[in-house]
């Protein structure tokens, strides 16, 4: 498809007005750096009154001065004296037995399957949303709400955010896919 003459015509008219205004269109060579001229100094008369007291900055009385003052002759000597050797052995803490109220629930129900990752920052279920599972893989667990619905592929059972996914993984990083197991709460 050709332009029409007008197009053309536009687009000439506004070439021949670059070339032919150079100082319109900012195409214009910066002027060089000229020096200022001395002339556009002036002296400024500061009236200086003969009458005016000075002021001066007495040294410090005794009052400034203290019993604890430090001065180059003090010598410092820390209290307490330096433990012959260190400790042996870790302390030893007696945990209370675990009460009824600390045991944790049993989960719902219990998946086991493949997880992957991907990048959406979102825990992804076939379960609904607000659903507190606990995901372990071989390198560790990790509780997360469900906050979306996936996967797609019905041989995955999760897909976790990237992070998530290599903290329970304990894969290299060039993984995809990893077996879990999820609790769900």
């Amino acid at each position: 498809m050709r332009p029409s003459k007008l197009v053309v015509g536009s687009v000439l008219i506004a070439a021949l007005a670059l070339v032919a205004l150079p100082g319109v269109a900012g195409s214009r060579a910066p002027s060089p750096v000229q020096p200022l001229q001395v002339s556009a100094f002036q002296s400024l008369p500061v009236p200086a009154n003969g009458s005016r007291s000075t002021s001066s900055i007495a040294t410090l009385d005794g009052a400034f001065t203290s019993a604890g003052s430090v001065t180059v002759d003090d010598v410092f000597i820390e209290p307490g004296s330096a433990p012959a050797k260190g400790p042996t052995h870790r302390q030893v803490v007696v945990q209370p037995a675990s009460t009824s109220g600390s045991v944790p629930k049993p989960p719902k129900s219990t998946l086991t399957g493949s997880a992957t990752f991907y990048d959406n920052g979102t825990t992804a279920m076939r379960l609904p949303r607000g659903t507190i599972v606990v995901i372990c893989g071989a390198g560790g667990c990790i509780q997360r709400t469900v906050t979306d619905y996936g996967p797609t592929r019905p041989d995955r059972i999760v897909d976790l955010y990237r992070p998530d996914f290599f903290a329970i993984c304990g894969c290299a990083s060039w993984s995809g896919t990893t077996t879990v197991t999820v609790s769900v709460y």
